[in-house]
């Protein structure tokens, strides 16, 4: 996601954005299915309009600087990227500070000082701000982007594609409607997963990197659905690296680990600042059309822009 939207100003393109949009598309269907037949319930996060806002945008800049968000951090650990590597120990020294640590109580502070609930006490969404069933919501708005797609879109014959299917899954970069399809079906799966062993909310990645750090530094077990998901993504990467031929330990030069460091304990502030990453409110949150997350969502892309703006469009018109 990082460069799905730093690439909106700064190349210009639109391709990775719209793997984004589909994946959203595609959970907000998924979800809105499972919780009408009763096997998730939407659980919207706490809408802290202050938190979100300073803890998205913090996070946003934070990404910029790691070369990649809380998920991409994780994946590129998998293929033996010491910057992630070393962005992941950042963002979860500076998650647990703000979590349990020094930033605490300024946390709390915002938190308590901007929290809004529904007068039935229910964290905000689209669909209880306007009465609306969550799943007729839901199905309208995937109905009138998936129209608007289909007005919208250029029509034109693709080339025939001679590759393998191993190539095509392993050695080459996915269209952005495959990978967004992908992507939403696995959030969809992981809704359910999660659901079943009684976490109620579906993929995210901060917390997974909290609750493994606590379970090794306190001793006690903290190792559920989400820590255990969250190695297993490393894992899969590590696989895929592999398969490809494309794992190996890569290091940048000092000055880039040290700012893989801060961006990354940008991205720890942030995320526990404003109740989730980039996947938490993204990914998880907009489908649910939870307020926080369209919220806190907004401001992690407009943090993104700011650093983006500061870090390669700025140099460029001072040339």
């Amino acid at each position: 996601m990082n460069s799905a939207f730093r690439d909106i100003i700064v190349l210009k393109d639109l391709s990775l954005l719209k793997a984004v949009g589909i994946a959203i598309l595609v959970s907000l269907v998924g979800f809105a299915i499972l919780d009408q037949i009763g096997v998730i319930t939407i659980s919207p996060t706490t809408f802290y309009w202050g938190a979100n806002m300073l803890g998205g945008f913090i996070f946003g800049i934070g990404m910029v600087l790691a070369g990649g968000c809380a998920s991409g951090v994780t994946y590129r650990t998998g293929e033996g990227m010491v910057g992630a590597m070393v962005a992941v120990v950042g963002l979860t020294l500076f998650g647990l500070m703000t979590s349990t640590g020094v930033f605490k109580p300024f946390v709390d502070t915002i938190r308590g000082a901007t929290t809004i609930t529904t007068a039935e006490g229910a964290n905000p969404t689209l669909a209880n701000i306007f009465g609306i069933p969550h799943y007729i919501l839901a199905l309208a708005i995937a109905g009138v982007a998936l129209i608007l797609w289909a007005v919208l879109a250029k029509r034109g014959e693709k080339e025939k594609d001679e590759a393998s299917l191993y190539d095509r899954i392993f050695k080459r970069g996915w269209g952005w409607q495959s990978t967004g399809v992908v992507i939403g079906l696995i959030g969809v799966v992981a809704f359910w997963a999660s659901a079943s062993t009684g976490r109620m909310y579906p993929l995210a990645i901060t917390g997974g990197y909290l609750s493994t750090a606590r379970t090794l530094i306190e001793g006690q077990n903290y190792m559920t659905w989400l820590p255990i998901m969250l190695l297993s993504t490393i894992v899969g990467a590590f696989i895929a690296a592999i398969i490809a031929g494309e794992f190996r330990f890569r290091a940048p030069a000092p000055k880039v680990l040290i700012q893989c460091f801060i961006g990354g304990g940008l991205m720890g502030f942030g995320a526990v600042c404003s109740g989730g990453c980039n996947i938490t409110h993204v990914l998880s949150g907009v489908p649910q059309l939870a307020l926080s997350s369209i919220v806190g969502g907004i401001f992690i892309i407009l943090g993104c822009w700011a650093a983006a703006w500061w870090m390669f469009l700025r140099p460029m018109r001072n040339l």
